[in-house]
């Protein structure tokens, strides 16, 4: 037996199921029309709302079992906020979040806890995410005592070093401290945290964005190899839009707290539908001279309101180049203008 079956078996020849023995393709996750509103008060003794942050403003999507949700858009649009209040670590204004057929905004307590097992976060800063006064096998160990996974010390050690290997880290480097490690080891450690509960899902927050271009790299490719060894499901978050297209098997495009388009990743890229997923492609370089110098180029307009006040209708009415006087009154659904090609726009 090889050091990554230890954690989770393999599916036996000829099955569907993916490693962790549920079948693939089914879906995992399902948010429906998920709202995250930030309170803003005035007054310092008697406080009283006077304005909602609209962070996430009706988010609807699905994910399948095994696969990678790519989410991109603008910085402040709202990603980050999705996928913390999809994992309950921002309790949702509203919506429902459905992970494995179970409705996660009415859990509480240690029901809570046993169900965050199955979904882990990695986080966008390596140098922030770990803890400076604890040791590496302290940080990985922390979810195996915390969910009684280990049954003694000697377990957990062993355990943690296991997964050390599986990220690529030396197993000796158990009682090394996080300043002792560059950005990537970081972030492996991160990753070797998030793996140790052997969870389903794991929402990845820009984990590669504060790295360099030859860290990424390596990074993406280790997401790879264990979403393969371990049928894990990811919900991909990034700026860098050729990443996203490397690692994703579907993209979800946001705008001001709003998903504006959905596709698979090779639909989306070749035949985008919306006009800011459109500008947004239309920026990313192209290494062929004579192919970039053809394209057309389009610059958006103005910035990105305020989610304090966001405009009437469409939220994007304000800077789209094709915009009418009804998108200003109508909210657009997110319909599917094709097959598997969904898009929220009254004029595509």
């Amino acid at each position: 037996m090889t050091e990554t079956n230890k954690l989770t078996p393999p599916a036996t020849a000829g099955s569907t199921a993916t490693p962790n023995g549920a079948a693939a393709g089914e879906t995992l996750l399902e948010v429906k029309d998920l709202k995250m509103y930030f309170p803003i008060t005035s007054g310092i003794i008697f406080q009283r709302k006077v304005a909602d942050v609209k962070a996430v403003d009706g988010v609807s999507f699905r994910v399948k079992r095994g696969e990678t949700l790519g989410l991109v858009g603008e910085s402040g649009c709202g990603k980050s906020t999705t996928a913390r209040a999809i994992l309950q670590l921002y309790r949702p204004t509203a919506g429902s979040v459905q992970f494995e057929g179970k409705e996660l905004t009415k859990m509480g307590g240690n029901e809570l806890r046993r169900m965050r097992r199955r979904m882990q976060m990695i986080f966008q800063d390596p140098y922030a995410s770990l803890n400076p006064r604890m040791s590496v096998g302290s940080i990985i160990g922390e979810p195996l005592l915390i969910h009684g996974i280990a049954k003694n010390k000697k377990e957990r050690q062993e355990r943690v070093q296991e997964l050390l290997r599986i990220v690529g880290l030396n197993p000796y480097f158990i009682n090394r401290y996080p300043h002792e490690f560059s950005g990537g080891q970081r972030q492996r450690i991160g990753v070797a945290r998030a793996l140790a509960v052997e969870p389903a899902f794991i929402a990845c927050d820009e984990p590669v964005s504060a790295l360099d271009v030859s860290i990424q790299a390596q990074i993406v490719n280790l997401l790879e190899e264990l979403q393969d060894q371990f049928g894990l499901t990811y919900l991909f978050i990034a700026h860098d839009l050729s990443v996203v297209r490397h690692i994703s098997d579907r993209v979800a495009v946001m705008y001001l707290g709003r998903i504006v388009e959905i596709a698979d990743r090779n639909e989306l890229y070749e035949n985008p539908l919306h006009p800011y997923t459109k500008a947004l492609l239309s920026a990313v370089p192209i290494p062929d001279p004579v192919v970039e110098a053809k394209r057309e180029r389009i610059i958006l307009t103005g910035d990105v309101p305020s989610p304090v006040k966001p405009p009437s209708g469409c939220n994007f009415h304000p800077r789209c180049p094709i915009a009418i006087p009804e998108c200003k009154e109508i909210i657009p659904p997110l319909e599917e203008k094709t097959p598997e090609h969904f898009a929220a726009c009254i004029r595509v």
